[in-house]
């Protein structure tokens, strides 16, 4: 588990540290990934009623684009330098039309589920992404979709995404997650101070992405037998 102990960098946000690859990680990391279609399909909803149904066609006439951006887990841990290819999710939100509203839900085939403020949904480096360093994402990192905020920790960005909801009225959000969960200014917990969750969270990085990567070979068939496959957890507020 030592490769999963990051080190000491310059240049990083408060409190992270530099990992040399991205691992699989997650809050549960021996369950499985869920079952996805191959082509991506996005629901978009407003206060629960149906706006529209996106393709992966759909995605790509609003000309996805590459953007480089550091990854940064809440559990202290940093990937710099990654490219991710995706459309901005407020070009999204303009091609189907919907207004601004205080909120908003994205939601993962994974069941996990992040909430956003609508000024660090619509931020210019926001994306619906597909690809990942030049390859179609894979189990590991959230296929099809996967909604990812630079700005903000890890577990804001929603992997497996399945649906965006913009909501009028303040949703329930994760006793764990933070409203905004920005980087810069350390917002790891809604009530914890940052700096006080530096070394517990840290010390949850080795065996949760241990345990995540294990699953990923030992994912289960119908039989019984284990084939070569993924997971998507982790243990305690751990990134996705």
């Amino acid at each position: 588990m030592m490769r999963y102990w990051p080190r000491r960098a310059g240049g990083l946000p408060p409190g992270q540290r530099l990992l040399s690859e991205m691992p699989r990680f997650s809050d549960r990391p021996c369950l499985p990934p869920p079952v996805m279609p191959v082509e991506p399909r996005l629901e978009i909803r407003r206060d629960g009623e149906p706006v529209a149904v996106l393709s992966a066609r759909d995605l790509e006439a609003l000309g996805p684009r590459d953007h480089t951006a550091d990854f940064h887990c809440v559990t202290t841990w940093s990937v710099t330098g990654l490219t991710w290819t995706g459309v901005p999710l407020r070009d999204v939100l303009a091609a189907v039309g919907v207004p601004e509203t205080p909120y908003l839900v994205a939601g993962g085939g994974d069941r996990w589920r992040a909430v956003f403020v609508w000024p660090d949904a619509v931020a210019p480096d926001v994306l619906i992404a597909t690809r990942l360093n030049g390859a179609a994402l894979d189990e590991r990192h959230g296929a099809p979709l996967r909604l990812v905020a630079p700005g903000q920790y890890g577990y804001k960005s929603v992997k497996h995404l399945v649906a965006v909801d913009l909501l009028t009225g303040e949703p329930r959000a994760d006793p764990k997650e933070h409203p905004r969960a920005r980087v810069a200014f350390e917002e790891r917990h809604p009530r914890l101070p940052g700096r006080l969750l530096r070394l517990p969270y840290r010390l949850v990085i080795g065996p949760t992405a241990y345990l995540a990567e294990r699953s990923l070979r030992r994912r289960a068939t119908p039989t019984g037998e284990r084939h070569g496959g993924e997971d998507d957890s982790g243990g305690g507020r751990v990134d996705r």
